[in-house]
């Protein structure tokens, strides 16, 4: 996707933010939580227009800016012992260890109980955990695919294969080679956020980069992504 990089003052800071051109009528600006500035416009409009709209709405942005700065540092990295926080499907609970001679992983009553021998260790009970979110990945992603794969096999000629696996920067892709890969973490995000993800790969089936005639077909099959986007990077912080 096509951005140009602008800036604006406002008392005595700069606000960074990025411009792309679309085929619309009105002018946008959003702020992600990732503390991008995105502003998209109709095609013909002026960087000097963009700007003047920017820094109307400067007061605004940095509101915006302030209220995502509370989800950072993100959560410190997981101890798995009793009483701590696990998410699955958007939902917290918490984990309770039981001792018994097999080892398994069941939800009830908001907690994770998970069941594993007397001298397993933080790093057994992951493992434990860890199979049982994998297991879960690849029912819940396929699940989703097969409810939108109906609206995306005409763009191609074979369905993509499904594969999950956990990638440190990205939430999913798709190969050229028809292998579309979802990252095992999404798992523990709520369902209309591993739909987004699914959606947006999937759509690259018609347009094969991030050009604004990308985000024009992703609008057209989920009118609410933008939102499902903010959701899912606050949801896993």
């Amino acid at each position: 996707m096509n951005f140009s990089s602008c800036s604006v003052t406002y008392g005595k800071q700069d606000i960074d933010y990025k411009v792309m051109f679309a085929a619309r009528k009105t002018l946008e600006i959003a702020v992600q939580p990732d503390f991008n500035v995105l502003v998209k416009a109709p095609h013909g409009t002026s960087f000097e227009e963009i700007k003047k709209r920017v820094a109307k709405r400067a007061g605004w942005i940095k509101r915006q800016l302030n209220y995502f700065q509370q989800f950072h540092p993100r959560t410190p990295t997981r101890r798995y012992v009793g009483g701590e926080t696990h998410y699955y499907l958007g939902r917290r609970y918490r984990l309770k260890i039981c001792r018994g001679n097999e080892t398994g992983v069941k939800l009830a009553r908001g907690y994770f109980h998970v069941v594993a021998p007397e001298d397993a260790n933080s790093e057994k009970i992951k493992a434990i955990m860890d199979i049982w979110y994998a297991r879960k990945a690849v029912e819940k992603y396929k699940e989703s695919f097969d409810r939108y794969w109906p609206c995306f096999e005409k763009y191609a000629p074979s369905r993509p294969n499904l594969k999950v696996r956990r990638m440190k920067k990205r939430w999913g892709s798709l190969s050229k080679g028809g292998i579309l890969t979802i990252n095992a973490e999404l798992i523990r995000a709520p369902i209309e956020c591993i739909d987004y993800v699914i959606i947006h790969e999937l759509c690259h089936l018609k347009f094969h980069d991030h050009s604004s005639a990308f985000f024009t077909f992703l609008e057209t099959v989920l009118p609410d992504w933008e939102k499902r986007k903010h959701k899912l990077e606050l949801a896993l912080v």
